[in-house]
């Protein structure tokens, strides 16, 4: 297989319930329930707003647990020429727009994925799930991808060939009949 900046090697990788952001949730709401508790060992003995607090913690606690453990999990897979997203729900495969990198922490990528129909799905890649494909995910990620229809066709070569020569001298260009 030819490499250029164009294409980037085929890759299937695994997509689904980030450990990574389960870290970040639960540092969050540690420290958001560590401040709730002084809080509540600051306040006055009948004050029942830091029992609200610790309410309002429990809750956001809740909250992020089901999000976590709701998260879409399925296949990446870039195949030389377009994305598909593959899960318990779209069993057959669904074509993707190229995914968005929106953060890269090099151990984990955040991912805005698109279809055609118009959802979005933000998930999170994480080296750990397939050490051996990581760079190969990020290869393709990053890669810039032509037109399906152009890549790799002599006459698209040919054509952006006679297209320079036209820009780098319009009057000398051969005349072309339909």
């Amino acid at each position: 297989m030819n490499l250029t900046p164009y294409n980037a090697p085929s890759v299937l990788y695994p997509l689904g319930r980030s450990r990574f952001l389960g870290g970040l949730l639960l540092v969050g709401w540690l420290i958001a329930a560590g401040v709730t508790l002084w809080w509540w060992q600051a306040s006055a003995v009948a004050d029942w707003r830091p029992l609200l607090g610790c309410a309002a913690s429990l809750l956001a606690a809740w909250a992020m647990a089901t999000g976590w453990r709701r998260s879409p999990a399925g296949r990446l897979q870039w195949d030389g020429q377009r994305w598909r997203w593959e899960s318990s729900v779209y069993r057959t495969g669904t074509a993707l727009e190229p995914p968005a990198v929106v953060l890269d922490v090099q151990f984990a990528l955040l991912l805005r994925l698109d279809n055609q129909a118009g959802a979005v799905w933000w998930l999170w890649a994480e080296r750990s799930a397939l050490p051996a494909r990581w760079l190969d995910l990020r290869r393709a990620v990053y890669a810039k991808h032509r037109p399906t229809t152009l890549q790799d066709s002599e006459a698209t070569e040919q054509a952006l060939g006679e297209l320079k020569a036209t820009v780098e001298h319009p009057h000398s260009a051969p005349a072309r009949h339909l």
